[in-house]
């Protein structure tokens, strides 16, 4: 292996990094000079969620039922089905929901963007654009990162009631369980910073998704099947940091607050 082959992820990293802090710094260079690009953004925040909306809602059912089944079934063995509703709803809102919706936002929503920069890309739109002096950055890149993260926080929202109702209702149809107890358990240990983690949860993944679409969308290899290569490697990507960084965030927060690990 060539010592060039062998440095091509470090420089990869060190490129995605770079649009990382780019895309900071456009976006509070836009608003201070108030050069944002709300119609842009607006746009895109509803194409994301015109293309993620229905599938987020469909799979948020059976995922909230197959968690509520599993933790109910566990439950019933050791003796402990008053825990039922308090397992399942922090297992949504902590984990589920957030995953479920950055999952979907990159498989659909940031296919969508790399493969529209891309093409951009490919048909020489985005050197035209550096050319006349307008960044790329600012102009594209920004309003898409923006709409991301909307939609993935309101998404998020959308999964946690969904499963949660779904956890319930399967809960107390098929595994013969007590509504009460249910709902007694769940508003007693569940509390308000447990959605707000999985809020914040979802507003980074929003961010890393979009992110990592737009790196790969504006650095394709030439022609059609480089525009189809980098659609690929952005689903790939986005799956790999989105499970990596959720593990951060859950360590940190269990860090900061012990008592809600158990």
């Amino acid at each position: 292996m060539s010592s060039s082959a062998a440095s091509a992820p470090i420089r990869a990293s060190g490129s995605f990094l770079a649009l990382c802090l780019d895309t900071v710094v456009q976006f509070f260079r836009s608003v201070r000079h108030g050069r944002f690009q709300w119609r842009e953004t607006i746009e895109q925040a509803w194409f994301i969620a015109s293309v993620t909306i229905l599938p987020t809602a469909l799979v948020a059912i059976p995922f909230g039922a197959v968690i509520a089944l599993q933790i109910g079934n566990l439950a019933r063995q050791v003796g402990a089905q008053s825990f039922t509703g308090s397992a399942s709803v922090l297992a949504i809102l902590r984990e589920a929901a957030p995953i479920v919706c950055a999952l979907l936002i990159s498989g659909a929503g940031g296919s969508a963007i790399c493969a529209d920069l891309g093409s951009r890309k490919i048909r020489e739109e985005i050197d035209a654009m550096e050319v006349l002096g307008i960044s790329p950055i600012e102009r594209l890149v920004v309003p898409r990162v923006i709409a991301s993260m909307i939609v993935a926080v309101l998404l998020n929202g959308l999964v946690s009631v969904v499963g949660v109702i779904g956890g319930y209702i399967f809960n107390v149809l098929l595994q013969h369980g007590t509504p009460g107890a249910y709902i007694q358990s769940f508003t007693a240990f569940a509390r308000l910073p447990d959605l707000y983690v999985g809020e914040i949860k979802a507003l980074i993944f929003g961010a890393m998704a979009a992110l990592v679409a737009s790196y790969k969308g504006l650095n394709p290899k030439p022609g059609p099947k480089g525009v189809g290569d980098a659609v690929n490697q952005t689903v790939i990507m986005s799956f790999m940091l989105l499970f990596v960084i959720n593990f951060v965030i859950t360590g940190i927060y269990f860090a900061v607050d012990p008592q809600r690990a158990v």
